[in-house]
């Protein structure tokens, strides 16, 4: 029986092989790897990542999918289907105190936050996470000081990660085809000793506050939060205008303004 992607769960299939096997190289897999995929769906990409590796936790939301990802994988022991959605899963189910994962998927456009966000508060046991994702998220992800798609999403994912896009990827790989392109991020978890020393609840509600207020200056945005007199004193001496907005200070600058503000 065919199984039809499901608009309600933001299913788009893969059917470009040619990019199927991009991403597999992409992935440099080892035969060492454990490999939590997310979005498993009909089980193509995990026919091709279960030969490569030690082993395979397949995690899917649609119970549609069973029987056609069971005759796909017929025959490789490595590989273990969790029928949940991934927000759901406890990671240390699956972690274990084991040697770090590497996390794989082809996950729903509206998700994309979320599911970022669940791989950060279980970074501890990730090495890499290569998700694709929909191509402006992506630029959001990887985005510098001073481009229109830098924002708070930029600081935080670069906070915990070096993000990469590694493959953009035609609208018409997918079926359905959507509306817009894709692109596959790669985020390389930060070793602890890389991750700025300040406290991370006053960092990201400076840096919240600042860009639900981007056309404002710091000055005006950061009201409540910083003194006036050390903002403009942080300003001076990172040699910034006055009227500086937020999309021209980088992460670093975000945290020495969180450091002096403490």
């Amino acid at each position: 029986m065919r199984v039809y992607p499901k608009k309600r769960l933001g299913q788009n299939f893969l059917i470009d092989l040619n990019i199927a096997k991009k991403i597999i190289e992409a992935l440099e897999l080892k035969k060492s790897d454990i490999i939590l995929e997310i979005g498993s769906g009909r089980g193509e990409l995990t026919s091709l990542i279960a030969p490569r590796v030690s082993k395979v936790y397949a995690v899917e939301l649609d119970k549609r999918l069973k029987e056609a990802f069971s005759l796909r994988l017929k025959g490789y022991n490595n590989v273990s289907a969790i029928n949940q959605d991934i927000l759901k899963v406890d990671f240390k189910d699956i972690y274990r105190g084991r040697k770090k994962i590497k996390v794989f998927g082809n996950i729903p456009y509206y998700i994309s936050s979320p599911i970022i966000e669940y791989l950060i508060n279980n970074r501890a046991g990730i090495t890499d996470a290569f998700i694709t994702v929909q191509k402006e998220f992506a630029k959001r992800v990887v985005a510098c000081p001073g481009s229109k798609d830098y924002g708070a999403l930029s600081l935080f994912a670069q906070y915990y990660t070096l993000p990469k896009i590694i493959l953009n990827i035609s609208r018409g790989c997918f079926y359905p085809a959507p509306k817009v392109d894709s692109a596959l991020l790669s985020l390389r978890f930060k070793d602890a000793s890389l991750v700025p020393a300040v406290s991370r609840e006053l960092l990201f509600r400076i840096i919240r506050s600042a860009f639900n207020q981007r056309r404002k200056t710091l000055r005006n945005s950061l009201k409540g939060i910083v003194e006036a007199k050390e903002i403009e004193e942080f300003l001076l001496r990172r040699k910034k205008s006055p009227n500086a907005r937020p999309e021209e200070l980088s992460l670093s600058n975000f945290a020495d303004l969180a450091s002096a503000s403490t």
